[in-house]
């Protein structure tokens, strides 16, 4: 655990003293959610229509921006390879990465889901359903796009293999979360929607690490 924690810690030291990662991110996500009022109109009802939809795809792809870059400074200076020969495990190591992606960029994201929320003229009532059900859909996509970020290590183009890896497994993500903000904002109860995103999340961090740890494996095999 300590060696977990250590980990995690260096991966948020090395965010803080980088910053330019996660500030793309928030500044893509906010620019992104942006530009939709621009393209479908100002219209306060269309804008609350699609207002879940957007501020979670922009999310999403959002996320996946400094996902390429997970594996590879450690891969080009030979770190990875003193990674794998520590007390961790693969899937301890790619744990350890995923939580410290979640923290410097889906938390970031989740804050400013906020005010996104509020310039798409969202219903007040969806808003803390859509940050109960980004909590999980982030943490999945770090899961999932780390182990998506040790398949392409190596590959020539990784950041243009990755979202095809990564995307079409945030599918059912991306529809329980925005159904869960709709149903808030109808009256209904979002908790079916909300279970079901928990219920994706725990799949990824089952199958997710050991799948990150047989890539890191062949990796440096």
């Amino acid at each position: 655990m300590n060696a977990f924690l250590a980990l995690v810690a260096r991966d948020l030291r090395l965010a803080l003293r980088h910053g330019t990662d996660t500030l793309a991110a928030v500044l893509f996500f906010a620019v992104a959610a942006a530009l939709f009022p621009f393209a479908v109109g100002p219209a306060p009802e269309t804008l609350a229509r699609i207002a879940p939809g957007v501020v979670w795809v922009t999310a999403l792809l959002a996320a996946l921006l400094p996902l390429d870059r997970i594996f590879a400074a450690e891969a080009e200076d030979g770190s990875l390879d003193l990674l794998l020969l520590s007390p961790l495990s693969p899937g301890a190591i790619a744990t350890a990465k995923a939580l410290a992606h979640w923290l410097t960029t889906g938390l970031p994201l989740l804050a400013a889901a906020i005010p996104a929320a509020i310039l798409l003229r969202m219903d007040p009532a969806a808003v803390p359903a859509l940050l109960l059900g980004l909590l999980p859909g982030t943490l999945a996509l770090s899961l999932l796009g780390t182990a998506g970020a040790a398949i392409a290590l190596g590959a020539r183009r990784p950041g243009v293999l990755l979202p095809l890896l990564v995307l079409p497994l945030m599918v059912p993500v991306l529809v329980f979360g925005v159904a869960a903000a709709e149903a808030a904002g109808m009256g209904e109860s979002p908790r079916p929607h909300l279970l079901l995103l928990c219920a994706v999340l725990a799949l990824s961090a089952t199958l997710a690490p050991p799948a990150a740890a047989a890539a890191l494996r062949g990796a440096a095999g």
